[in-house]
């Protein structure tokens, strides 16, 4: 009973000349060291070996396949035991993927269905060859599969077989990217004067809370320049002016963070101004003067008739 070859089997380059023959002769000495294994009655690895039993007249044992993925386990059994080149390598395993699909097309997931890798960098780590070189392989594998199972053989290398199958199936042009002037993407309501806008900075107040400093009018003039900047982000980025779009945005942080800082300093500048204020109402309750800005005055009053008074008494004394 003869055996013919599994499809996966086939993507192997055979033993020629003095390779076989070693082969052989190593067979017909040692015997069959390794069974040939089958699956659904075809050789699925040791097409070689099954070769040089028939011609040495040894009789070959076999072995069942044992379950599994058959892609995945013909590749590892012979992928990287061979000297071949990494296109063929890359061929070898393109070639097995897209069989593997073809068997798996319209069929329901099983727990032994034959795996296959779906992406080219997975392919390559599969193979051992580049992901460019990979990349050739499946475009070959994929235009022409006899002229990739070539390639796998080493008749024709992988840079002849791309060219082939571009010359029949010229690449198509890639559309380019319209392309628009600077002038036109950047018309804005931004003025030129706004393009680079420096630190939001506020005007030194004073830190006397009864001098000029005015917490009210310095928020005021914080939300002033903080809705200019949101204003000017709001053009920019209606205009697509990304760089502008991003100062802006950096200078509206900028103008929030100095509003922030300016309603605490307020907070701050405001208690201290309450209580000087309760203070001067207590020396002016003390000195029976109500109105604040009498209250100075009565207080001087006061002190100079204390002091008079004390001058009296040292006389009488």
């Amino acid at each position: 009973m003869s055996y013919e070859l599994h499809p996966l089997c086939t993507l192997f380059p055979r033993l020629m000349n003095a390779d076989f023959e070693k082969l052989c002769n190593d067979i017909q000495m040692n015997g069959l060291r390794e069974p040939i294994v089958l699956h659904d009655g075809m050789i699925l690895d040791g097409g070689n070996r099954y070769r040089a039993c028939m011609q040495t007249g040894i009789t070959p044992t076999f072995k069942q396949f044992e379950g599994g993925s058959i892609v995945a386990f013909v590749l590892s059994a012979n992928l990287h035991r061979r000297h071949m080149t990494p296109g063929q390598q890359a061929a070898i395993v393109a070639s097995a993927q897209d069989w593997a699909k073809a068997q798996n097309q319209g069929r329901p997931k099983s727990v032994h269905e034959n795996t296959f890798q779906d992406t080219t960098a997975q392919r390559a780590v599969q193979s051992g060859a580049s992901v460019m070189t990979q990349r050739r392989a499946d475009k070959v594998a994929k235009a022409d599969p006899d002229l990739a199972k070539k390639v796998a053989h080493g008749e024709v290398t992988l840079p002849k077989a791309v060219k082939q199958v571009e010359a029949k199936n010229p690449p198509k042009p890639r559309k380019a990217k319209p392309t628009t002037s600077v002038a036109t993407e950047t018309a804005s309501p931004v003025t030129p004067d706004q393009k680079a806008p420096g630190p939001v900075t506020a005007p030194e107040g004073d830190d006397d809370p009864l001098g000029d400093f005015d917490p009210l009018e310095e928020l005021k003039r914080m939300q002033v320049e903080l809705d200019q900047a949101h204003a000017l982000v709001k053009a920019a980025e209606a205009n697509d002016l990304k760089a502008e779009a991003m100062k802006w945005r950096r200078a509206y942080d900028h103008a929030q963070r100095e509003q922030s800082e300016a309603m605490d300093r307020a907070a701050r500048e405001a208690k201290a101004h309450a209580f000087k204020h309760r203070q001067l109402m207590r020396c002016g309750k003390a000195v029976g003067e109500e109105d604040p800005d009498k209250v100075a005055s009565a207080v001087e009053a006061f002190v100079r008739k204390a002091k008079g008074a004390q001058t009296t008494d040292r006389e009488h004394a």
